[in-house]
């Protein structure tokens, strides 16, 4: 196929957006290796970035650089420089370090990171009914946590008020005043609420919701609508206390006379710093900065929002401390991922939704891969050290059976098969942790390690099969391995030879030494 030709159809299938792997299409070949139009559309997307506008011009560029890094590879492999065992322990080195980071960023951290920026674009309106918890409650204190919760539930399903129940029930100190309701809200909730704003952005409207356990205890969840994000506001606002006022209609008198000014062309900054009674942002300039929902008052936060420009100032507005006249400087509403993902990056893996959605991923991988287990070898070996080593298993100095045991403890798939004795091997890598749970127990301890051991197992055979799964990543490691061969031949077939010819050097340098002399740098006068 000439080359004007493969070119034009390149461009015509790339100019779709996606087309399925069964349909992916040979562009060339090399040496009867074929470089698919798939193959070609990542790199070439990689490659140029925003500036890979798929025209025939741009295609033709790169499709004759692409054809030449391919034919430099194909030489690399004819030379069997991929048999090199160096270059071999390179790409294994390599896939190892990229697969540790490559499942979990994309099953767990980039899932979190695209959940909770769709999250951000909502607010939601909720009430809740909390059965608190100390952090390390009994399994008596839990079950009467949960039975009080599940009374308070079957009292709403009779017919009951929400807000009634919560005063009832609720150890929420605030419920006194709120009956329960939160009000507006808006993602990430604090750190050990994920299941809390899970059911916040899932649940029916209208519906109660749980029981739901949070670190904090037991809640049910009423949510009483939903609405795009409000944002982030820049205000500056002036504030007139009922309490520096002789009473509250003198407070009111004179907010209006300050609006009025404002109306009749006064500066906004100067009247807040004659007037408010806000002693940080007066001097300011009434300047408070930016803030979110459910910070400050309903009323006012309402008003702050309701200003449709930037400039724009409030009517009088009232709140339970006095009277206000907001001024919107500006609105952050709607931000595009790649301007938060870094932010929402750090606080999912902050946050202890991390390690649930890492659990949830590997109970799939374990259903997914039919994952069987011999609890039969796990109970003879905690009766041998129940046996044998009781206080050494749970101290520093415990070590594995010599030699390792060989009977399968567990097993993924058809090939994915675990010792006894690579478990015993983890045990004993894992002292900190057998004396930090000692005063649990052996059997405690073995159960705790042994789920830590399964999960690792769990990682490692999916990380094996990364490259059937995942396109992306065989992408990657392809990239890599070509990378490293086109390295290589172009050293033993370029540059080494080229060292080695002392003559040729020499030619070269004086047919061009013109080329290697300055031009004059300095005048210089000797005396």
């Amino acid at each position: 196929m000439k080359l004007r030709s493969i070119v034009l159809f390149a461009f015509a299938l790339l100019s779709f957006s996606a087309f399925a792997q069964s349909d992916d299409p040979i562009l060339f070949t090399v040496d009867d290796t074929p470089v698919h139009v798939s193959e070609f559309k990542y790199i070439y997307t990689k490659t140029n970035g925003k500036e890979a506008d798929f025209s025939e011009a741009s295609l033709k560029e790169y499709l004759d650089l692409y054809i030449n890094f391919k034919l430099k590879v194909q030489k690399a492999k004819e030379l069997r420089l991929d048999t090199i065992k160096s270059l071999q322990q390179e790409l294994a080195g390599y896939r190892r370090q990229l697969a540790d980071s490559y499942l979990i960023d994309r099953e767990v951290t980039e899932k979190l990171i695209q959940e909770a920026y769709e999250r951000t674009q909502q607010d939601v309106d909720i009430s809740h009914i909390m059965i608190n918890l100390p952090p390390n409650a009994s399994p008596e204190e839990d079950l009467q946590a949960q039975n009080r919760i599940k009374e308070a539930k079957e009292r709403l399903e009779e017919g009951a008020s929400f807000e009634q129940i919560a005063k009832e029930y609720s150890t929420d100190k605030s419920v006194s005043k709120n009956g329960g309701h939160i009000g507006w809200v808006t993602a990430l909730f604090p750190n050990g609420f994920y299941n809390l704003e899970t059911a916040a952005y899932t649940a029916p409207i209208g519906e109660v919701t749980g029981p739901i356990k949070t670190d904090a205890g037991y809640h049910l969840l009423l949510v009483h609508g939903r609405r795009p994000a409000r944002g982030e506001i820049e205000v500056a606002h002036i504030l007139i206390r009922n309490d520096k006022m002789p009473d509250t209609t003198e407070a009111r008198k004179l907010i209006e006379t300050i609006y009025e000014q404002l109306k009749a062309g006064a500066n906004f900054e100067d009247l807040a710093k004659q007037y408010s009674h806000d002693q940080v942002t007066a001097p300011k300039g009434g300047y408070i900065g930016f803030f979110g929902i459910n910070r400050y008052e309903q009323s006012f936060e309402d008003a702050a929002f309701a200003l449709e420009n930037d400039g724009d100032i409030s009517k009088p507005v009232q709140t339970s401390i006095g009277w206000h006249i907001i001024k919107r400087i500006s609105l952050k509403r709607g931000e595009e991922l790649r301007r938060v993902k870094g932010i929402l990056q750090n606080k999912v893996k902050n946050d202890a939704r991390f390690e649930l959605a890492k659990q949830a991923m590997i109970h799939r991988i374990k259903t997914e891969a039919n994952f069987r287990e011999d609890r039969t070898t796990l109970q003879h070996f905690v009766n041998t050290l129940m046996a044998d080593s009781a206080e050494t298993f749970l101290s520093y100095r415990w070590r594995a059976p010599e030699p390792p045991s060989t009977e399968i403890l567990c097993q993924f798939g058809e090939d994915f098969k675990v010792s006894l004795g690579d478990f015993e091997n983890y045990c004993q890598r894992a002292s900190r942790k057998r004396q930090q749970l000692a005063a649990r127990g052996i059997l405690a301890v073995v159960e705790e390690l042994y789920k830590d051991f399964t999960d690792e197992q769990a990682l490692r055979y999916e990380e094996r099969h990364l490259e059937e799964k995942y396109p992306e990543f065989k992408s990657l490691m392809r990239e890599y391995e070509e990378g490293v061969l086109l390295f290589e031949v172009t050293k033993q077939e370029v540059w080494d030879k080229a060292a080695q010819d002392t003559t040729g050097l020499e030619a070269f340098f004086e047919k061009h030494k013109d080329n290697y002399k300055w031009d004059e740098r300095a005048v210089v006068s000797q005396y």
